[in-house]
């Protein structure tokens, strides 16, 4: 396995700006909609929103929330339509082919258009030839996490661990060639422990395989983890980002941990359109999605599992994205990973 050799640089500039935008719209108070508007989309067929990830994790518990919503707001008929495999480029795929008439929505993390590209053998999209960035909804940390019958209760105790079973040092994610990935590789090297990432076609499958003890740790997004922690049926034992967060304020960021590497491991989902959709109805999916994420229903609930609600426009997620490229590409190469698939 390749080993990250690259050190984690300071923040960029770009990432300023955004935490500002962020501040903003995270801390008005979300408004409830007052009556019930249109249809985001101006034909009479189904809206589907699609997730490259099997029922149960976080992207899936955010697109249900906002189909909810959706449903209520316009009377429109708003469908979650799960495709999970391939690291989330299946439904990727099928929504570049899709019909540009809004009525096919991509939600995703940023990972398959600013990593993957550098990483994979075969991406056939690119996000500025074949998409539209609609809207940025929603960040929250990711998390390294076990099963609570192990004998490790810290991450220190794991790496102790980890070091006299060098043999067991597997390590569950959603998908290679994500931020979370590369934060293992370089925990990997930090420990002097080969780590091998094992990818699970959602949060689900793996918290599946966390709670019966078949991986000895996994790395997830803390929504897909959150109540199963709370319930004692996982043990989070660390927190990616530079700070830790108000729903766990006893669980310590993986630096305070003594793991360097994590610091940028965060996510956030946004909306995509195919590449072809006019402009007037990419706009009116912009608002209905930013409005979804700040209703003060939604919000809570986003909240409540751990999720930041951002509900910034197009062209701030645009904007994001070429920014999240320039500061991912110098680590990407210089852990000489290449993914055969």
């Amino acid at each position: 396995m390749h080993k990250l050799n690259h050190a984690f640089p300071r923040l960029p500039t770009w990432s300023i700006a955004f935490a500002v935008a962020l501040t903003v719209f995270s801390g008005a108070v979300p408004c409830a909609h007052a009556q019930a508007k249109p249809p985001v989309s101006p034909s009479t067929e189904p809206l589907k929103l699609v997730v490259g990830f099997a029922p149960g994790g976080a992207l899936d518990i955010l697109a249900r929330a906002v189909a909810d919503h959706l449903r209520k707001s316009t009377g429109q008929t708003v469908l979650v339509d799960n495709r999970p495999g391939a690291a989330s480029r299946l439904a990727i795929d099928y929504v570049k082919r899709a019909p540009p008439d809004g009525n096919t929505v991509l939600l995703a993390s940023s990972a398959p258009f600013v990593i993957f590209p550098m990483t994979y053998k075969s991406v056939n999209y690119d996000v500025e030839r074949d998409f539209v960035p609609v809207a940025h909804l929603v960040e929250f940390p990711g998390v390294i996490s076990t099963n609570v019958t192990k004998p490790y209760k810290t991450l220190p105790q794991y790496v102790a661990w980890a070091r006299s079973h060098p043999t067991d040092g597997w390590v569950g994610i959603t998908s290679l060639g994500g931020t979370l990935h590369f934060s293992i590789l370089a925990m990997a090297k930090e420990i002097g422990v080969p780590l091998s990432p094992v990818p699970y076609k959602g949060g689900g499958p793996l918290v599946t395989d966390l709670i019966g003890g078949q991986v000895p740790l996994g790395a997830d997004a803390l929504p897909s983890q959150l109540e199963l922690h709370r319930g004692g049926k996982v043990r989070i034992l660390a927190i990616t980002g530079t700070r830790r967060n108000k729903l766990l304020p006893d669980v310590p960021t993986a630096k305070e941990a003594g793991i360097n590497g994590f610091d940028y491991a965060s996510f956030s989902y946004s909306a995509y359109v195919p590449a072809g959709t006019k402009p007037e109805v990419a706009k009116r999916l912009e608002r209905a999605l930013v409005d979804a994420v700040k209703d003060r229903q939604v919000f809570a609930q986003l909240v409540s599992i751990g999720m930041e609600p951002t509900g910034l426009d197009g062209e701030a997620l645009r904007a994001q994205l070429r920014a999240e490229h320039a500061f991912w590409r110098p680590i990407v190469q210089a852990s000489g990973f290449k993914s055969e698939e």
